[in-house]
């Protein structure tokens, strides 16, 4: 952490500074955003950066073996495989805790990975809105790989269009104006062009996918999908022509079986310092005396639905034998609260976000996401009627 811009930046903040910043921030999205945003963006040093992207390229490493789909295929649930799968998912986020090392030094370790996409569009607008309303060194970016705001849009634009009109490409996504990240559908639109769709309004006839647009039935060339089966599966109540898994006429921006693939289910898979010990519950022999050090997972959940965070043998117990593969059993991972609001210390989560683009061997690093908490998960349930919490993005030292 930079000690020195932490110090100025908290003498320098009001909550009427902050005020002025969020209201920015929803003029520009022109909405109000359905999640806190912090106070305070996070800095880190150049050394810091380091460490993030070589935690990065530790799992990437394992992402690029060429059995890959092999292992994974059993990720993807029966009935929810769908056709035209690419080479490789087009996005790639991974989410890593700021913890302390044994040797009481800052490290980051992984808690989640998603071969899905995150606030791609959001984190230049927020990060501009920081810029904006707070001093922030000219050598600190949230960018990665010498990427600036324009490229960095211009490369998503690029990513996202593939070539189509932008009328051809839609954002699809289970009812667009009712999610929290619904931020994000409006930032995408602005720098793309790209409407946001809900599922139940897309038409289906024969391989053609089509839209309403002002009135008109345009056809559907391309999807960037922001649906998750495990909301997907939940809506009973959806009336849809369209249900993900048939063969159709359309590109994925973003194949639906990367979802499954890379996820929590790849996480025994990794062989890496920055990766918590993680297996399969069906694989535990024997269970843990010390369970209080390990959380409990869901394989397929979603925003950390079912986890078990304090882990009782009968939470074992109650799993069927012929359930336990669906499981994890991780190592907790210890959060350090590192960050100084000026009420006491709060901790860190940042994702990082990439881009692997077709004609790219690897996933290259774009930009990062981040949250802090104060509560004991970093979910909003565990962080109500708190400050200096919430979505923001970091600032590393170039």
């Amino acid at each position: 952490m930079v000690s020195s811009l932490r110090e100025k930046f908290n003498a320098q903040f009001t909550e009427e500074k902050y005020q002025h910043f969020l209201e920015d921030l929803y003029a520009r999205a022109g909405m109000k955003i359905f999640f806190r945003v912090a106070e305070s963006p996070v800095f880190f040093s150049k050394e810091m950066r380091l460490k993030f992207e070589e935690a990065g390229e530790s799992i990437i490493k394992s992402l690029m073996r060429p059995d890959l789909k092999e292992i994974t295929d059993a990720a993807i649930p029966q009935g929810l495989r769908v056709p035209n799968e690419d080479n490789h998912s087009l996005f790639l986020a991974l989410d890593f805790a700021v913890c302390l090392d044994e040797k009481g030094e800052l490290i980051p370790q992984l808690i989640e990975l998603q071969g899905f996409p995150s606030l791609f569009a959001f984190q230049d607008m927020i990060q501009q809105a920081y810029l904006d309303h707070f001093d922030i060194p000219d050598n600190y970016s949230v960018f990665f790989n010498g990427l600036d705001s324009a490229s960095y849009r211009e490369r998503l634009k690029k990513l996202l269009l593939n070539g189509h009109e932008a009328k051809h490409v839609i954002l699809l996504e289970i009812e667009p104006e009712k999610q929290s990240t619904s931020v994000d559908f409006v930032a995408t639109k602005q720098i793309t062009g790209i409407e946001a769709v809900c599922i139940t309004k897309v038409i289906r006839e024969g391989r053609k996918l089509y839209y309403m647009l002002d009135g008109d039935k345009t056809e559907i060339k391309r999807i960037y999908n922001r649906v998750i089966f495990d909301e997907f599966t939940r809506r009973t109540d959806l009336n849809c022509q369209f249900n993900l898994t048939e063969d159709v006429d359309a590109e994925w921006a973003g194949h639906p079986n990367w979802f499954f693939r890379i996820s929590k289910f790849l996480m025994p898979h990794l062989d890496s310092k920055f990766v918590p010990k993680c297996q399969y519950l069906s694989d535990v022999e024997p269970i843990p005396n010390d369970l209080e050090n390990y959380v409990l997972k869901p394989l397929f959940s979603f925003s950390g639905t079912g986890v078990i965070f304090h882990v009782k043998p009968e939470d074992i117990d109650a799993i069927p034998l012929e359930e336990r593969k669906n499981f994890l059993l991780q190592r907790k991972v210890v959060y350090e609260p590192v960050l100084q609001a000026p009420d006491g210390k709060v901790k860190i989560e940042v994702r990082l976000l990439y881009f692997h683009e077709p004609q790219n061997e690897r996933p290259e690093l774009v930009v990062n996401l981040g949250r802090l908490s104060r509560g004991e998960m970093i979910g909003v349930k565990f962080n109500k009627d708190k400050t200096w919490v919430g979505g923001n993005v970091s600032f590393f030292e170039k």
